[in-house]
């Protein structure tokens, strides 16, 4: 009798909590002036069948950046976390006496970590090969992915944010110029992290005393381009408080800063180089001279989450598309990938929109229920170490380092948040007072979701006081 009455009592206690949010994320999305028809919620332990919470759970909503962990989730799965990527490098000629009489070409296969110093490994092992001087041009084949997944139209009216660079399949560094701000009592410095020379910085930044408050929003820039070059003027105030930070830009297209940044690697190696830059294929009677690999894509996909990168996203897409379907690849091979993906794990796909797996869209949609089963499913994977383990730890790393640094929960949740104007979301895995873990989804959708921060943390803090 005792056993029966404590599951009816379990029994209403999951039917009431599935009738309204709790009252303190009730309370706080009042505060924002968010209406809770605009909000949608789903809350799961994931040793569980059956959610604790669902509101609105299945409406299909934006959910910003959190459509990474789809993306990544998808590509640990379908592609294992030991997956690495490789870049080639051929010949059209002849090496003798360290001279390479004809074209050096690179061929991208779309990886989305390759930084300078990968392409300073890759050219240091040229040089190894017996090359110094390259008496020809230099070739970047790029047809891993289709021409059109540049499609030239960027997310907001920030054209130069690194954020709106679009995929290739050779990217060096994401296409990214990052500008390093510091300043002491009376003299702001603004110096390139990697320094191209076809970058000029104009710095007419004046230094403030002050707490460094939004910093972005006290400075400007204004970019000048020509052909091979760029110009940067810097106008505003920066505090010392505020020390090191930085913003990124992408001033050139991929093939532009690739062959810059070879041109800077290969002169700094001590090689020779006086041809141009051409993009077309790799032609089948050349000779190859090596291949380099990526780190694995389990290690990679923490730079995606924690730091919420919109363009390696996109790149996984298009690589899960060229390895799962055919190449060369497009966005819309992608989708197909992970909507088949999500299918077979039993997901229901209805509502659910892809447009580039980043996030950073303005028509991508999917339902609180739909992504809490996904983590669900994630959790119980064979991949489940890796992900969580490119998921932002609360209040310790990535884009949670600075919440909730004084709850009980501080450290006990891996959340990726996601946010663009209209939009503000979470979600991920929390552990309760006694260790169990559960999945939470909360998605915004309203003008003021910038504002629903609260209600959020107070989500987590519910979850986290669960018993």
């Amino acid at each position: 009798m005792k056993k029966f009455a404590l599951f009816l009592g379990l029994t209403w206690y999951c039917l009431q909590a599935q009738a309204e949010l709790p009252a303190p994320v009730a309370n706080a999305l009042k505060e924002a002036g968010v209406s809770q028809q605009n909000v949608s919620v789903y809350v799961q332990a994931v040793d569980s069948n059956v959610a604790i919470l669902k509101h609105n759970a299945d409406k299909s909503m934006n959910p910003a950046s959190v459509m990474k962990m789809v993306t990544t989730n998808a590509a640990l799965d379908l592609l294992t976390p030991a997956y690495r990527w490789k870049t080639a490098l051929y010949h059209d000629g002849t090496i003798k006496n360290w001279v390479l009489n004809g074209n050096l070409m690179i061929k991208g296969y779309g990886d989305p970590s390759f930084k300078a110093q990968d392409f300073w490994r890759l050219l240091m092992s040229l040089r190894q090969a017996g090359v110094k001087k390259i008496n020809g041009d230099l070739i970047i084949d790029k047809t891993y992915f289709a021409d059109d997944v540049d499609n030239g139209i960027s997310f907001d009216e920030e054209k130069w944010r690194a954020y709106n660079a679009k995929p290739s399949a050779f990217s060096v560094n994401g296409r990214s110029t990052s500008f390093r701000f510091s300043a002491n009592d009376d003299v702001v410095n603004v110096n390139q992290e990697f320094e191209l020379p076809e970058v000029t910085i104009v710095n007419k930044m004046k230094a403030v005393n002050g707490d460094c408050g939004n910093w972005r929003s006290r400075m400007n820039y204004d970019v000048q381009m020509n052909t091979n070059t760029a110009v940067v003027t810097f106008n505003g105030v920066y505090a010392p408080d505020c020390g090191e930070r930085f913003l990124e830009l992408s001033l050139f297209d991929d093939a532009q800063y690739a062959f810059f940044t070879f041109k800077k690697i290969w002169r700094d190696l001590g090689g020779e180089f006086t041809g141009t830059l051409k993009r077309q294929p790799v032609p089948s009677t050349a000779h190859q001279l090596l291949e380099q690999f990526s780190e694995p894509l389990g290690s990679v996909v923490r730079d995606i989450n924690k730091w919420s990168n919109n363009l390696m996203a996109r790149q996984l897409l298009l690589t899960i598309a060229a390895e799962k379907v055919s190449t060369p690849a497009t966005v819309a091979k992608g989708v197909m990938a992970i909507k088949s993906w999500l299918s077979a794990s039993g997901i229901n796909t209805n509502g659910l929109v892809l447009e580039n797996g980043s996030g950073l869209s303005r028509i991508e949609r999917i339902s609180a229920e739909q992504l809490g089963k996904v983590l669900v499913g994630a959790y119980l994977s064979p991949v489940m170490p890796e992900f969580m383990a490119s998921m932002p730890i609360l209040s310790l790393d990535g884009t949670v380092k600075q919440r909730l640094q004084d709850s009980a929960s501080n450290g006990r949740a891996h959340l990726k948040t996601g946010s663009i104007n209209g939009v503000s979301a979470i979600a991920g895995y929390v552990l309760d007072a006694n260790g169990h873990r559960h999945v939470m989804v909360m998605l915004v959708n309203h003008a003021n979701a910038g504002a629903s921060r609260d209600a959020q943390d107070a989500l987590v803090e519910w979850v986290h006081q669960l018993p």
